[in-house]
This record gives C-alpha cells, structure tokens and sequence, in this order.
C-alpha cells in the first residue's frame, strides 16, 4: 500500500496546470494526503472533487476563503473522519484525522498542514499552540492502543542536515530553536520521523523550495514534510520517498510504502 503525503500550494492550481491527475497515474497511490489546497470542496471540479475509484474528505478553512485546507483521498473508505476537535484550529481546516481498517490493517492517519508561524508574535504564538494541542492529540491515540501516521507540511526543519542553510536560517521561522525543541519532543515520545529512519545521515534531501528565488534549481531546500509512525508501525513500513522530480508546487510529493 503506498500513502503520498504533498502541499500542493493550492489544489485548483494544481489541476489547472496539469499536476493532479498525473499524481495518481505515475505512482498509482492508494491513499492521498493533501495540504494547502485553498479550496471548500464546491469549489472544485466534479473530477477533483470525486476522484474516480477514491473516496474524498475535506477539511477548508471557514474564516478566511483559499487559505489552509487538507484531503485525502482513499481507495479504501475510512471508518471514521474527524479533525483535532479544538475549534480555534478546526476552523482554519488544517487536519483530518481518518481511521482505516485496510488490507494493511488497522491504523489511524492523520493529515495535517500546520501553521507555519511567519508574520509577527501572535502567528508563531498560534503556531507553537497547535504544536503542543497536535502532540497531545496524538499521544492520546497512542495511550488508546492506536497504531498512527501522521503526515503533512510541518513547516519546521528539525536538524541542520534538514536544510541547506542551517546558520543563515537559525533565527528564521521554520528553524527556531524554540520549533525544533517542539520536534525533540515528538522524537522523545516515541515518534518516529520515517525519512530518517531509513536514511539517517542523508544529506541535500528537501521537500520544498522558496520559489522567488529559484531555489530548486539550485536545492537550496528544507525538508519541512514528514511522515511520522508510532513504533508498532515500523515493522510493517518497506520504504519511503521524496519524490523531488515532481513539479506543481513549492513542496514534492513524498510517499511512504508498506509491506505487502
């Protein structure tokens, strides 16, 4: 079973510009995640919307119009589909939580695009708030048994490998101390970041891009998008990709696999 996690900067865009359906047909995905797709779902085509042979869920922002927003799209229905369940973060329509019960068995996915903490104190107050309500959240389906991946643009690079230019960025948002400490402690209860699991020394390896500056060209990137496991799920998690050569945002694709 292969899960593709990516930003895409803006869902309509996407498949305007001819990067939605190729997704689905190059790498054959059975789930989808989503995030910053700047879309209710009425705003979208009938093919975007109701993709055919997935089911659709959405999450938009009811406060600010193509802002925030995540889906996920699932070969397989889920069982039951929630958000953080925290009004102030809900409306923003930043996470969908999905419980499946697939032919890789039982597990909850989380999709989250969380907030990225630039434009002044109150937005990385708000952000750092969402961090502390996001890892509680999960914990809790932890202490109930859950086997969990969480997914999605985190928005924070956790160590100096994570990004091409640690000490020029070290009092930027996305690398403050006070964001990675945030990541230590998701390291710390047990989560496991599984890009590094698999390629724990790999250098130059980033998931997105500051486009102004044609960054890309260069990979001058940070890896900001994660798939995280609960340790129970790692025994049955065969491989996982950044998928760099795929273009129609500022963030790739990334895509996780499971044992048949």
């Amino acid at each position: 079973m292969k899960i593709i996690s990516w930003n895409t900067n803006g869902l309509r865009a996407t498949a305007t510009q001819g990067f939605w359906d190729p997704l689905f047909v190059k790498y054959k995905p059975d789930i989808v995640c989503l995030q910053e797709t700047k879309a209710e779902p009425e705003q979208l085509s009938e093919e975007v919307r109701n993709r055919k042979g997935y089911y659709s869920y959405f999450a938009w922002s009811k406060t600010k119009k193509g802002y925030s927003g995540v889906a996920i799209y699932s070969k397989v229905p889920a069982e039951k589909v929630t958000e953080l369940g925290i009004k102030k973060f809900d409306d923003q329509g930043r996470t969908l939580v999905a419980y499946f019960n697939s032919p890789a068995g039982e597990f909850v996915l989380i999709n989250c695009y969380f907030p990225n903490g630039g434009g002044g104190p109150e937005k990385l107050e708000y952000k750092l708030e969402f961090y502390d309500a996001f890892l509680s959240f999960v914990n809790d389906l932890r202490k109930q048994k859950k086997k969990v991946i969480f997914c999605g643009d985190v928005n924070v690079a956790h160590t100096e490998i994570d990004l091409a230019r640690p000490k020029e960025n070290v009092d930027h948002v996305g690398f403050l101390p006070v964001e990675r400490a945030w990541m230590d402690e998701v390291i710390d209860a047990g989560w496991i970041d599984v890009y590094r699991h698999f390629y724990p020394k790999k250098v130059d390896a980033y998931t997105y891009w500051d486009t102004y500056t044609r960054a890309r060209e260069r990979n001058v990137g940070w890896r900001i998008d994660y798939f995280f496991a609960s340790p129970d799920l790692m025994n049955r998690i065969s491989k996982t990709q950044i998928l760099a050569d795929y273009y129609g945002s500022d963030h790739c694709p990334i895509m996780l696999e499971f044992k048949d």
